[in-house]
Formats: C-alpha cells, structure tokens, sequence
C-alpha cells in the first residue's frame, strides 16, 4: 500500500498549498497547458485571507502546516535555486521555521533517554522551551556540577519516523517527475532527494552536529571577531546537545546593537571575512548563516549557533572560488574562463575565448559601478547563470556556497548600508591566493602530487590482482555467456507485475481525487 498512501499524502499535500493560495501565486508563463487549468481549479480552494498575503508568507503556512519534514524541504529546495527557479527560492529563504514546541515533560524524557541518566542528576533547573523549529527546540538550564548556564537542544519527538514516511512521498513525486518531465530529467529530482534524505539524517542526529560546533570551533579558536559555543560532550548525545549559553543581542536588532555601543561597521566586517575565511582557508562553513543565528556578545564577538547545515568545499572548489573572485578584481576575464575549464565545469568542446566573453559581459558592468553598490553574491550568481548557456552541470556545493554568501551579505548590509564588499574581501582573498596559487603553493601542490603517488604505489599488489580477476571474470563471460538465476528472473517479473498493478491504481487514484477537488470547489 505504500503507493497508495503516498499518493493521498501528495495529494494532501496538493490541498493544503492550493488552500494557502501557494498554488495560485506560482507564475503561470513557464507552466504548460495543463499545469494552468490545475493552477486555475485550485484557485477555487483558496481561502479568501490568503489572497492579501506575500506569496513567501504563504509558502512559510503551507509547509509549517504540512509538517517538519516539508519545512525541511523547503529549506533545502532554497538551496537548490537551479531546481526551483531563482524566484522560488527567494521565497522559500524567507520561511520562517518556527513549529509549535513540545511539551517540557516530553523533553526532560528525551534527555534522559538519550543520556542514560536523571534529569536530576545533571541539571537543576530545565525550562519550558524558549525556541522551537522543524527538527529540534532549546532550553535554558543549569548544570549541576558547576551551576553553569548552557542551551540543551532537544530532538522533535516522532520527527525521524515522519520524516521516513514523507520522505517515500518525496521521491514518489521525485519519480513521477523524471518520467513524464523530461526538462526536469537534467536537474535530476531522484538524486536531488537522496541529498535531501543524507542532508536531513545527518542534522536529526545532535552528535553530528555537536561535532560541526567542534570543527568550527578548533578552526576559528584564533580569529578575531567570531566565534561558536563551547558543547559539553558528556550531556551531549544523539537526541539532545548541551552547549554555552549566548545571552548576547541577535543581529537582526540592530537597534539594540547600536544601542549597546558596538561598532556596526566593525561586525559587517567581521562576519563577510569570517565567512571567506571559513571557506577559503578551512573549506567548512556555517551554510545558515541568518541573522537569527548570530549573536554579538558582551565583547563585541559575532557568535554563530545552529550548525544543522553546513557546507565543505574541496581544493579544487576554494581555487576555483578564489581564482573567480581575483579575476574579476583584475579584469582577468579570459583567467576566470580558464580556470572554469580548468576545473572541468564547462565541457572542453566549448570555446574557451568565447566563454571570457560572456563572463565579460558580467564583469564590465561591475567595474562600471561605485565599490560600495558591487554585491559579490550578485556576481555570482549572473556567473551561474552565463555558464548555464556552456552546459556547465550543477554543483550543489556551490549553489550552497552562493546562497550563504547572498545571506551573509545582506546582513552585513543591514548593519552597514555603505558595506564595500571588495574592499572587506580582498585581505582574505588575497592572502589565500598568495598562499596558495604563489611558490608556496605551487610547493604544496608537488608534496601532495608526490604523496598520491607513494599511495598508488603501495596500491600497485592489490590493483594488479583485482584486474587479474576482472580479467577472469569477462573471459568466463565471454565462453558462458551472462546469465541471470531463476530466482532473479522470477523477483523481476514480480516487480514489473507490481509496478503495471500500482501504476493503474495510481491513475484511478488521482482521477479520483481531481474529480473530488473540481466538484468540492
């Protein structure tokens, strides 16, 4: 029955964004014939209030009412402008995932059962919940050991079986879409889920993200202007994650922060250099980098909470990053082409000169305005979509990297309306490349060279005996020919069988259920 139920679950799905007015507010041009008749019908089901609210706030009500899993799909869908369109994802940024919290008797029994231990022998006190989100809320308590104020995150209870069930709906509508959408075959929607469902397991496991804070944290321990909190690994487990309490000021009042006499032009400063540094230097960042998740402490540190997303970028990506950013710098457009293919991102049947002038159109432009309008995520972003029209494939981790940019710009914006973005960067982009791309990286690029091959040395004996194998294996092919057992053949002919039985359902199903909608409107 697991078709069927995710078949009703999309359709539920379908109701409550048609209710919300989501539906009706998609933009209807790019929509086919059908896609606008169903626009139009659910239009019929829109609730009257919906029709003076901003499409992103009723996307932000339609997903906090389907469920944390739908809000944690919309989250990572923000990240994925490439799927669903630039302006989706602008919307879906904008979601605000505050889900009703728990009661504090659920959590106290999640703690515990994820420590092994009494509440009362590791905190005495434990408050009623003071945020809730999509995965997990926080509490304020006291350790007992020392009397220390920390943030005990606690795991949604029931949140990784829900998840579970609507991720099937996910990929059922992730199937249907590479069967009867070929456009959308090329963004891959099957593979896109699996992301989703690894992205998800990782951030619902508080270990893992316990261990992020850890990372961050020994790789930042020396620099100015950030910092993360502290975890308490002994009342740390998989279902709940104790760490410093920041009592500071949240970024996003900036009133308060000024206020409180710290320098705005300073934290604007610090947090764009931060977030290059992270990504340049370490190639692990804090991909949520919103203004609800920083804080300026006493001292006038930026602290960075929430690591359930985060993003890596290997060697090849931070070269690529950098080199891209000091090209257009220089005007170095022909440099910025070079490292695209250089990097394998657009095909070698491409024209390298022709594909500088596209990146010239970008740059020009740029270079023509004051340093203080010039938005780096802009760039990048007119970047992606120049190198759509070479064929370039998508790169998650840097349509991930580009939207934490776009957000960490802004709100460096927000503290300093006349933010130089140029300006800022260049000490760490620089400082990168003279590292990196000059004789003291050129020497670290042969020792790495020399390393990987000592590795496949040592590899040599157990490569030569896999081929010998192989080797075997294709002449008893060649003679016997491939065969498959009857127990295969038979489990094939059931899947198909299976397949041919539920794909009929299905279509009754939906007729059903669009009968249903047309007749209920």
């Amino acid at each position: 029955m697991g078709t069927l139920t995710n078949l009703l679950s999309l359709a539920r799905a379908g109701y409550v964004l048609a209710r919300e007015g989501v539906i009706s507010a998609l933009p209807s041009d790019p929509l086919p014939p059908p896609a606008r008749l169903g626009q139009k019908l659910a239009g019929l089901v829109r609730r009257r209030r919906g029709k003076e609210r901003a499409r992103s706030e009723k996307l932000s009500i339609a997903l906090n009412r389907l469920g944390p899993s739908w809000v944690k799909l919309g989250q990572f869908l923000a990240t994925r402008p490439d799927v669903v369109g630039a302006e989706i994802a602008g919307d879906l940024e904008l979601l605000q995932d505050r889900m009703q919290p728990f009661g504090r008797a659920e959590a106290i029994r999640q703690v515990e059962e994820s420590l092994g231990r009494p509440l009362e022998a590791m905190f005495s006190d434990f408050s009623e919940p003071v945020a809730a989100a999509s995965v997990a809320q926080v509490h304020r308590a006291v350790r007992k050991r020392d009397g220390i104020v920390v943030a005990v995150k606690v795991i949604r209870p029931g949140v990784r079986r829900r998840f579970r069930h609507d991720l099937e709906t996910f990929y059922t509508i992730a199937r249907l879409q590479e069967k009867h959408v070929p456009a959308a075959r090329r963004l891959r929607p099957v593979a896109v889920t699996d992301t989703l469902a690894q992205s998800a397991r990782i951030e619902m496991d508080l270990r893992l993200e316990a261990a992020a804070f850890s990372e961050l944290g020994e790789n930042t321990k020396d620099d100015p202007g950030f910092r993360v909190p502290q975890v308490d690994w002994e009342l740390s487990g998989r279902d709940c994650v104790t760490m410093e309490w920041i009592g500071g000021i949240k970024l996003s009042d900036v009133a308060a922060i000024r206020a409180a006499g710290h320098d705005l032009e300073a934290l604007a400063a610090a947090i764009v250099q931060s977030f290059l540094r992270h990504t340049l230097r370490d190639g692990f960042f804090h991909a949520d980098m919103h203004p609800g998740n920083l804080f300026v402490d006493e001292k006038g540190d930026i602290v960075a909470v929430d690591l359930g997303i985060c993003g890596r970028l290997g060697r090849k990506e931070r070269r690529f990053l950098a080199e891209i950013l000091y090209g257009f710098i220089t005007r170095d457009y022909l440099r910025v082409a070079q490292v695209h293919f250089e990097a394998g991102y657009v095909p070698a049947h491409h024209d390298v000169t022709s594909f500088a002038q596209a990146i010239r159109a970008i740059g020009e432009p740029i270079h023509g305005q004051s340093a203080e309008t010039i938005s780096m995520a802009k760039l990048l972003t007119l970047l992606f979509e120049v190198t759509e029209l070479f064929d370039m494939q998508t790169r998650p981790e840097l349509l991930l990297l580009q939207k934490t940019m776009v957000v960490v710009e802004g709100v460096a914006r927000t503290l300093d309306p006349h933010f130089n973005m140029w300006k800022t960067a260049e000490p760490v982009v620089g400082d990168w490349i003279r590292r990196n791309l000059g004789p003291a990286g050129i020497a670290a690029d042969a020792r790495d060279g020399v390393m990987a091959g000592l590795h496949l040395m040592r590899q040599l004996p157990e490569l030569a005996a896999r081929a010998e194998a192989l080797s075997k294996d294709i002449t008893e092919a060649g003679e016997k020919g491939f065969r498959l057992s009857p127990e295969t053949i038979e489990q094939i002919g059931r899947a198909e069988a299976r397949h041919s039985r539920w794909g009929h359902a299905a279509l009754w199903v939906i007729a059903l259920l669009l009968a249903i909608w047309v007749f209920s409107g």
